[in-house]
Order: C-alpha cells, then structure tokens, then sequence
C-alpha cells in the first residue's frame, strides 16, 4: 500500500535526484533510486502526467526532430504555438524550450567519418552520443571528437542510435529503461568485449552505467563491461597522456560541476585538466544548479529550481567578469546558466579544444 500513498509522492516529488544523499549520508541512503522505484508502483495505478511521456522520452522526440529541425524549432520557438506547447506539458511559461540544432552530431559523424575519425596512434575510442550534446549542442560533441583525435585516438561512435534512458528514472519509466539498456549492450557488444574505452560527455548519463545499470542488470557480464570501459572526457585524457600536448590558457574561470560528477564519479580528471591549463579557478559551493534534468522545467517546481540557482550559482555568474569562462560538464546545468544567468558556459571538451595548438 505504502507505493501508492500521494503524500509519499508529495515528498518525492522535490527530490531532485541529484545524489547527493547517497554521497554525504553516514550509509548511503539513495533516494534518487527509491524515487524512481516508487514512481514505478506508483504509476502502476494511476495515470502518468504528459511530462512522463515527453521528458522521459525526449531521446524518441529529439530523434523525430532532427529529421526536420527547422520545421520543429518553428513551432517550439515561436508564439502561440510554443506557448501552447509549455501549457500543454507543464513547463514554466519563464522557460524557454532548448532549439534543436541544425544536424545532430552522431548522424554527421557517420556520414563524414564512417569508420573512424583520426590515425589511431594509440587505439580505437568510441565516444558516446547522449542524446543532448548529440540533438541539442552537437559542438559539444564535436569539440570532444577533435581532442581525442590531438590525443592520438581514432574516434568512433556507436553504429545506431543508443540512450542511456536517465530521463526515464527521473519517471519510474525503469521497464523502459531496462529495455534501453539492453539495447545500448546489444549495440556496443563487439566493442564492449574487444575492450574499447568509451568517453561520455555526460555525466548524468555515465552515472547511469556506474549505478544504475549494475543494479538493473547485476549479472550481466557485458553490463559489467560496459561499466568498466566507460569514463569522462577528463578522466579518461588523465589516464591515457595525449599524443600531442595542450597549451595553457592562463585564464579566469568560473566552474560550476554537474550533481552526479561530484556525488557519483568523482571531479579529480576535471579538476587536474584545469590545473594543466592553468586556469585560475573560482569553484564556489553551487551544490545543484536547480536545472537538475528536467525539474527545472515544470512549472510547478521553476521556483524552487530558481532558488536553488541563487543560493550561489547566479551570484556567481552575476559577479563574474565578461571575459571569465564559465565552465560546466552538465547539459542542463549549461541550459540553467543561459536561461537564468544570461552567459555560455563551455563543456571541458571546448575548453581542451581552445588550448589545442
């Protein structure tokens, strides 16, 4: 009975699955896990809300999107229709809907790259499309493709779409994401047992291979590879030394780093790139930026998204010179400092790119 208690939802309903519970409390206690596993028996009787269908599975929409971008963006950027749009699913009318980028990245990397991108001077490294640097900040990615390449690697990506399928926990969509988890370790099998390392850009998406799938698939021996073989940009450059070096950047920089980094994977890679590049780094304690997925989005939390912002992110932004960098791995971290602080922040794999000779 007790999965199906609306106060209990009440609850959860403003968790924002940051994980830092799990990281901070004395015995771990993960209420972004309990969340999505109650979301799941709670919605086996009752009725999902529309936002469970578009942000859980935004990875369907954005694919459906990229066949027609300008045609998607005209509606989603243009009254009354994105108005209508936000009214229908629940998102803050102060928001604005993300555009989707002219071509995504992974079908512009097939189409120019085929089997590889760079002369493999030290391997094969599969570089990991997430749905939102793929549809949303292709540059991102692209950015990521071209350092890995000065690295001395040739850059793959995945032969078919795949998605990690993080949106759908945040639902307790977990059928669904099991089923996409199946689909990522079909796709990336002969990879995943050659031993290739692959790089995320995201890192509420390799959380998911580094606690979410072991916990879904626990016996799974290509689940277990795959959570062994994947890493960040930062970690993965610190463990394997570039063919090629960088040069320093010797700049200010602003860097607020995404929940699950900190909390889940760890800021060390990061941390020690920006010390290469001798950036000068103001890290203020921004805990979450209040963005969070797509909490941030719904309009019944945009406040509370906002306050969580202004605890110390934004009076950072507002504080920072125009000629600071503004440094974050997180998509919807980048989208919060846009659309609530007014500048660009970077990925690192843009930074590494500025300090490529």
């Amino acid at each position: 009975k007790g999965w199906q208690e609306p106060a209990v939802k009440e609850a959860l309903d403003l968790c924002l699955s940051c994980k830092a519970c799990k990281h901070e409390c004395p015995v771990s206690v993960d209420m972004a896990s309990y969340k999505a596993e109650f979301l799941s028996h709670y919605y086996e009787q009752h009725r999902r809300p529309l936002a469970a269908h578009v942000f859980g599975f935004i990875d369907r929409w954005s694919r459906w999107a990229s066949v027609a971008p300008g045609l998607a963006n005209f509606f989603s950027q243009h009254e009354p229709f994105a108005s209508a749009i936000k009214g229908a699913v629940g998102i803050a009318h102060e928001r604005r809907l993300p555009a989707f980028a002219p071509r995504s990245f992974a079908k512009h990397f097939r189409r120019e790259h085929g089997q590889g991108f760079g002369d493999a001077t030290q391997g094969d490294v599969l570089l990991w499309p997430d749905t939102f640097n793929d549809n949303f900040h292709p540059q991102v990615a692209q950015a990521a493709a071209e350092v890995l390449r000065h690295a001395g690697w040739r850059v793959r990506v995945p032969r078919t779409h795949v998605c990690c399928g993080r949106p759908l926990y945040e639902f307790g969509l977990l059928d669904d994401a099991r089923r996409y988890l199946l689909r990522t370790l079909d796709v990336l099998g002969d990879d995943l047992r050659a031993g290739v390392p692959i790089v995320v850009l995201e890192p509420a998406c390799l959380s998911v291979f580094k606690e979410e799938l072991p916990m879904m698939l626990p016996k799974h021996e290509q689940a277990k590879r795959l959570k062994q073989q994947s890493m960040l940009l930062g970690d993965f450059l610190l463990e394997h030394e570039p063919a090629q070096p960088f040069e320093p950047l010797a700049r200010d920089a602003l860097v607020h780093m995404h929940c699950h980094h900190k909390s889940v994977l760890g800021t060390n890679g990061e941390n020690e790139w920006l010390k290469k590049l001798q950036l000068r780094v103001n890290e203020p304690d921004t805990g979450c930026c209040g963005m969070a997925g797509s909490f941030g989005f719904e309009a019944a939390k945009y406040d509370v998204s906002l306050r969580c912002a202004e605890r110390a992110l934004l009076p950072a932004l507002r504080a920072a010179a125009p000629d600071e960098l503004v440094i974050a791995g997180g998509y919807s971290c980048r989208e919060q400092i846009a659309q609530s602080g007014g500048r660009q922040a970077l990925h690192l794999a843009e930074v590494l790119r500025m300090a490529m000779p």
